[in-house]
């Protein structure tokens, strides 16, 4: 059951908890939409097992556990992470609550690593975008993509927010794109190299002479925004042109991974040049759109791992940064 605006209505012995909890993530920032459905299935079965005890027993929670048939990894995880954080809030609000032990529910994919591409595998793969060619449903292709993925790899965009990108939204006198409603309902400013600012201009005096604010920065052949798969499968096209092999299913390298080497590479500099990251990581951190330092502190270890010629360094200077194992 859900209300005329679509939002589900919980009606199990949770109800209350659950709607507060979905309301609360909200409150931070997160959009939560689907998060709130997934919780409506959680309530449903609630319901179903005549459940009538505001106390998430682990009898429950292990009964919610259960791997359904055809259900993937991802998925299960998902489910399970999910009833997790519901129960730490239900033990916040004083309720008894069995919280999975955190091995539980850990999937493939929580475990990936991040394809680092060398400087010498993206040449190749920017030189393969460059040779691309325009198609008859597809005429723009070859001014689109060079710059797109340019924009991926060097500002450490997400892709859905080069995707998002407005006429409005790319500023070439200032040099900046404004990322507007990203992850966690954001907005930001992110500067671009001079380099690729003048690659902007050039693309927009061919594309948006006119110059109207609320266009799509890339036009999809059929108008509006592409979509990430299509985008996906012209990553794998040029990568596949480049002599980059990819992994298979899960294993990347993903689109995702461009706006990691793009951390790593700036932190690479950083140390290399002396700069205090004490300093520098915080506006790494705001840079990539990040809510706190913790996942900016994941690329330094990533970045030890990729340079070992500067590890001694790191760890001399600024070893209180690096996560730990545990992290």
């Amino acid at each position: 059951m859900t209300t005329s605006n679509g939002k589900p209505v919980y009606t199990s012995v949770f109800a209350d908890a659950i709607q507060g909890f979905v309301l609360e993530n909200q409150a931070l920032g997160y959009a939560y939409q689907k998060q709130a459905a997934a919780l409506k299935r959680f309530d449903e079965f609630c319901v179903e097992t005549g459940h009538s005890q505001c106390c998430l027993s682990k009898e429950l929670a292990m009964q919610w556990a259960e791997k359904k048939l055809f259900e993937s990894d991802d998925a299960h995880s998902r489910r399970i992470r999910l009833v997790r954080m519901l129960a730490r809030y239900l033990v916040r609000l004083g309720y008894d609550a069995y919280i999975y032990p955190d091995h539980l529910g850990r999937s493939k994919s929580q475990q990936y690593q991040p394809y680092l591409f060398t400087e010498t595998e993206l040449a190749r793969f920017f030189n393969q975008v460059d040779q691309c060619q325009p198609v008859a449903n597809s005429p723009y292709r070859h001014l689109i993509f060079p710059l797109l993925f340019r924009i991926l790899y060097g500002c450490g965009l997400r892709v859905s927010e080069v995707l998002h990108l407005t006429v409005g939204d790319v500023n070439t006198i200032d040099g900046t794109l404004t990322i507007r409603n990203a992850k966690f309902h954001k907005d930001r400013l992110v500067p671009m190299a001079p380099s690729l600012n003048e690659r902007c201009r050039i693309y927009m005096e061919v594309m948006h002479p006119i110059k109207q604010p609320e266009y799509i920065f890339f036009p999809s052949p059929h108008g509006g925004q592409y979509c990430e798969k299509s985008i996906y499968d012209n990553f794998r096209r040029f990568l596949w042109q480049a002599g980059i092999s990819h992994g298979g299913r899960g294993k990347g390298p993903r689109l995702h991974d461009l706006r990691h080497v793009f951390a790593v590479h700036c932190l690479k500099r950083w140390v290399r040049s002396g700069t205090d990251l004490t300093v520098a990581l915080p506006y790494l951190s705001t840079y990539l759109g990040h809510t706190g330092l913790k996942s900016s502190q994941h690329y330094l270890r990533l970045t030890a791992e990729l340079y070992p010629d500067i590890v001694a360094t790191m760890d001399e200077r600024f070893g209180c940064l690096l996560p730990g194992d545990d992290q």
